[in-house]
C-alpha cells in the first residue's frame, strides 16, 4: 500500500503540473487578452500613445506581459545606488525624438535598450504625436521593454513560490531582538487565558502558532499556500486568503490591543503581518500596536468561500447517498415493476435535461410554492437558504447514484455464485445483504471522495443561479473579469482535490474489499 500511494502522489504531482500548464496555455497564450478591456471604461478615454502604453501597463496587471516602464528603470537603480538623484533627474526626461536627446539620456537609453533586450524584452519607443506644434492629446513620448513570460519561466516561478516558508530573517528593518517567543497565556486574551501561542520578531507573521475558537482551532503560520495574486476579484490579495477568508459583515467585539488600548474593534490580532513604517505613520495604529507588526484582517459573520462549497456539497453529497443508494437497491429489487420504471423515468429526466434548466424550474417551483429563498443572503441567519442549493446539487447526484446501484445489484442478481447460494439453501435475506449488496456496494463506495468532487465542481453552475458566495461562483467571476490569478489558482485547487479524491477512493474500495491489493506481487 505504501508504494502504492507514493506511486499515485507523484502521478497525481505530475497531473496537477499538467493541468495548471495547460490552464496557463489557454489562458496566456490562445486567449484574446484584448478582451480584457471589453467592459474597461477608461480604455476608450485612451488615445495615442497614452492607448498604448494604458494597454501594456493592464497587461502586465492581468499577468499577461513582464513591462517596464524607462523611468521605473532608472527610479529603480537610484534605489539600488547606482546612481544619484542628480543624474536621474537629467536622465529620465527623453525628447519627442530620439534625435533631440541630450547625451546624458541617449547614454541611458541605450544602456535600458541593451538591457533589456539581452532579457529577450522588446524595447518599444514611441515618439511623440503632434498636433501642429503641440503634443497631441494622449501623444506623449514613451519608452519601455516589455515581453511574454516564457511559459517555463511562469510555471517554474509559481511552483516555486506555492509555498511560503516564515523565518525570522523574513523583513527588514531594525525589528529588535529576532527570534520566536512560545507562551501558554496568549497575550490576545490578556494573558490569563490558557491558549498557548508561539510569537515571532522578525518574521512575516506575529504569531506563527496560535489556538482560538474558530474551525479548525489549531492555526499555524509557518507554512503558508500562496497560490497568485488576484489582479481584479479581490486585487492585491492572495487567490488562497481570497478563498479562505470569512465573508459578510463585521463581526465587532470588545478588544484590547497591544498597546493596553480597549475598544470595539473587528480586528482579528492573530493575523497581524509585519509592514515597515506602518505603527509610526498611521496615528490609529500608534494607539494600538507596539511594533510594526499592525497589518490585520477582519472578522466577519460569514464563512469562507470554500466554507460555503464543502458545507452545500457535504450536504448535499450526504443526501444524494441517503437516498441514492436505496432507491437503487429498490430498483433492482423491483425490476421491471412500477417502483423500477418511475425510478427509471427520474432518471432519464435527469440526464436528459440540462442542468441549468431543471435547476431553474427548481428555483422557481421552491420559491413560488414552498416560499424557500430564492438567493443567498450573508447577512440572513436563516438556515432556509441553503435548502435550494443543496437539493439542486443533490438531485443528479441521486439519479446517478440510482442508476449505478440498480445496475450492480441487477448485474450482481445475475451471477453464478447467486445460484449457486440458492441451490446450497441460503435464502433470499441472506444472499442480498452477505453477498449482492456486499459487492454491489463497492464501487459505489469507492465513488465518495469523487462524488464529493462532483458536488464541488457541480456547484459552480449551481452557485452562480443562487448566488452562493462559494469557490465555484469565485471560478465564474474570474472568469468574467479575466482575473487570471485566480482562475489558475481555483484550477490547481480543484486538480488537487481530483488527485485527493482517487486516492482516498482507493483506500476505500480496498478496506471494505480484501480480495484488492495494490501490491504488484497480488495483483
Amino acid at each position: 500500500m505504501g508504494k502504492y500511494l507514493v506511486k499515485r502522489l507523484i502521478h497525481g504531482a505530475v497531473s496537477i503540473v499538467i493541468v495548471v500548464i495547460i490552464v496557463m496555455i489557454m489562458i496566456y497564450s490562445i486567449l484574446d487578452r484584448m478582451q480584457v478591456f471589453a467592459s474597461d471604461p477608461l480604455f476608450s478615454r485612451q488615445t495615442n500613445n497614452a492607448r498604448t502604453t494604458y494597454i501594456y501597463s493592464k497587461w502586465e496587471e492581468y499577468g499577461y506581459v513582464d513591462y517596464v516602464t524607462y523611468a521605473e528603470w532608472l527610479q529603480q537603480k537610484t534605489t539600488d545606488g547606482e546612481i544619484d538623484e542628480e543624474t536621474r533627474a537629467k536622465a529620465v526626461g527623453i525628447a519627442q525624438t530620439s534625435d533631440k536627446d541630450s547625451k546624458v539620456v541617449a547614454q541611458y537609453v541605450e544602456e535600458f535598450t541593451r538591457f533589456y533586450e539581452d532579457q529577450g524584452y522588446e524595447v518599444q519607443r514611441l515618439d511623440a504625436v503632434m498636433n501642429g506644434k503641440r503634443v497631441a492629446n494622449g501623444g506623449q513620448q514613451a519608452l519601455f521593454a516589455c515581453r511574454d513570460q516564457p511559459l517555463l519561466d511562469r510555471v517554474i516561478g509559481y511552483f516555486t513560490n506555492l509555498v511560503a516558508i516564515d523565518n525570522i530573517h523574513k523583513v527588514e528593518g531594525d525589528v529588535g531582538e529576532r527570534g520566536l517567543t512560545f507562551t501558554w497565556h496568549d497575550p490576545v486574551y490578556g494573558g490569563e487565558k490558557f491558549s498557548p501561542a508561539i510569537i515571532g520578531n522578525g518574521t512575516y507573521h506575529k504569531y506563527l502558532f496560535y489556538v482560538d475558537s474558530v474551525f479548525p482551532y489549531v492555526h499555524q503560520n509557518f507554512a503558508t499556500i500562496q497560490l497568485g495574486t488576484s489582479y481584479s476579484v479581490n486585487k492585491g490579495v492572495d487567490v488562497f486568503d481570497t478563498m479562505t477568508r470569512s465573508q459578510g459583515s463585521y463581526v465587532m467585539s470588545t478588544m484590547t490591543f497591544p498597546t493596553g488600548l480597549t475598544e470595539s474593534s473587528a480586528d482579528d490580532l492573530h493575523s497581524a503581518t509585519y509592514q515597515l513604517g506602518s505603527r509610526e505613520g498611521n496615528v490609529v495604529n500608534l494607539a494600538r500596536f507596539t511594533d510594526d507588526y499592525t497589518n490585520v484582517n477582519t472578522f466577519k459573520g460569514g464563512m469562507s468561500k470554500v466554507g460555503y462549497s464543502f458545507v452545500i456539497g457535504l450536504i448535499a453529497v450526504c443526501i444524494a447517498y441517503l437516498l441514492g443508494v436505496p432507491l437503487g437497491i429498490l430498483m433492482a429489487r423491483q425490476k421491471d415493476k412500477f417502483i423500477d420504471k418511475l425510478g427509471t423515468a427520474y432518471i432519464v429526466f435527469i440526464i436528459a435535461v440540462p442542468s441549468l434548466a431543471y435547476i431553474f424550474l427548481f428555483k422557481a417551483v421552491g420559491s413560488s410554492v414552498f416560499g424557500l429563498p430564492s438567493l443567498f443572503d450573508m447577512e440572513s441567519s436563516s438556515k432556509m437558504m441553503f435548502v435550494l442549493p443543496i437539493v439542486s446539487l443533490a438531485l443528479p447526484s441521486i439519479a446517478n447514484l440510482m442508476k449505478w446501484m440498480r445496475r450492480y445489484m441487477i448485474d450482481q442478481l445475475n451471477s453464478d455464485y447467486v445460484k449457486f447460494a440458492r441451490s446450497g439453501g441460503l435464502s433470499e435475506g441472506e444472499i442480498f445483504t452477505k453477498h449482492i449488496l456486499k459487492n454491489a456496494a463497492i464501487p459505489i463506495i469507492h465513488g465518495i471522495p469523487a462524488s464529493v468532487l462532483a458536488a464541488l465542481t457541480g456547484a459552480i453552475i449551481t452557485e452562480r443561479v443562487y448566488v452562493v458566495p462559494g469557490a465555484g461562483n469565485l471560478l465564474t467571476e474570474a472568469i468574467n473579469k479575466f482575473d487570471n490569478g485566480v482562475i489558475v489558482g481555483v484550477a490547481l485547487f480543484y486538480a488537487v482535490l481530483s488527485v485527493v479524491s482517487i486516492i482516498m477512493g482507493d483506500i476505500l474500495m480496498a478496506t471494505v474489499d480484501p480480495r484488492i491489493s495494490f501490491t504488484s506481487k497480488d495483483r
